[in-house]
């Protein structure tokens, strides 16, 4: 197995970018990583190891290539987790096709203690909310929504994507969650969309991707509820694909892959069977987050005291 290691001058630097300045150093670094030229013997070398939220992980054996958040302040998707998430898929890609990695699974999960990803970063939207800044929170909304969609067509590679669900995946993480192929969720976890909570709709797919998933129907009542669902109730509904049991999650994807690499091709035959039968189209994403957007620049000020609350308990719980 090739072992990331984190590089502290990375993550230093991602921190200290303003939202401001990420659309711009994020655009530069995605351009330099995809010029870059690893050769296949050099994997190891390349900056894919080298992400400053995520740990990435080659495992050879199982043709699987592991990568686990590891946000350096809240477990929610900032601008530097989500730079680091779209480098993840583009160098994946890059090393795929140029023959580095002989890659059949993608998996995601968090080291962040009984937390998948808790998000949005609810202390921008906030902040671009009061002061009137449309722009800035639109400029995040197509931030998720790029990694989104890439996502959810895999990277534009013949591969099966696991998401990993140690802990609990709410909002925008749930939203993440959904565009995997398979879902491992180990039963302490929870999951859903509470955005209405403080008066505002998920908007980076929720709704896209549930409604293909278990219906429009469905789909809205989850989200209307804000109701927080546990693994259990999610493999009910046929939302999460396999449960393991807590602290089992990676022995369980271990066997998923074991067991199913002999039938790789055919599982990946159906999976984009799927997406074409039901295609998600990045248009309809990016209509949904600018509605989501204009939406949000109208919250009163009890609903954003609200999303001040639970910004400052995702803080204390990286504590």
């Amino acid at each position: 197995m090739v072992d990331s290691g984190r590089f502290n001058s990375t993550r230093e630097q991602a921190d200290d970018f303003s939202p401001a300045q990420l659309g711009q150093d994020e655009g530069e670094a995605i351009a330099a990583l995809t010029e870059s030229k690893a050769a296949p013997q050099d994997v190891g070398q390349s900056m894919l190891f080298d992400l400053g939220q995520i740990d990435v992980n080659w495992e050879p054996g199982l043709a699987t290539l592991w990568a686990f958040m590891t946000p350096a302040n809240r477990p929610n998707y900032s601008m530097p987790m989500l730079r680091d998430i779209r480098l993840w898929q583009t160098e994946a890609k890059r090393l795929f096709e140029e023959g580095s990695l002989p890659l059949q699974y993608m998996v995601l999960g968090s080291r962040f203690p009984r937390v998948f990803n808790l998000g949005g970063d609810l202390e921008l939207f906030a902040a671009c909310i009061e002061r009137g800044d449309l722009p800035a929170l639109v400029k995040y909304g197509h931030a998720c929504i790029d990694v989104v969609h890439r996502a959810w067509r895999n990277a534009d590679m013949p591969v099966i994507s696991v998401a990993l669900a140690q802990g609990d995946a709410l909002g925008g993480g749930f939203e993440a969650l959904l565009c995997f192929d398979v879902i491992v969720a180990e039963r302490s976890a929870r999951f859903g969309v509470p955005e209405m909570l403080f008066g505002l709709f998920p908007g980076m797919g929720a709704y896209s991707i549930l409604a293909r998933k278990i219906g429009r129907r469905m789909a809205e009542r989850m989200i209307l509820s804000g109701k927080v669902y546990t693994a259990e109730e999610m493999y009910d509904m046929g939302v999460v694909t396999i449960l393991a049991e807590d602290g089992e999650g990676e022995e369980v994807v271990r066997d998923y892959i074991g067991n199913n690499r002999p039938h790789h091709a055919g599982h990946v035959g159906v999976f984009e069977a799927g997406r074409r039968v039901d295609p998600l189209e990045y248009g309809e994403l990016k209509d949904i987050v600018e509605n989501w957007a204009a939406t949000a620049m109208k919250l009163d000020p009890k609903d954003l005291r609200m999303m001040r609350r639970l910004a400052s308990a995702q803080t204390r719980l990286s504590k």
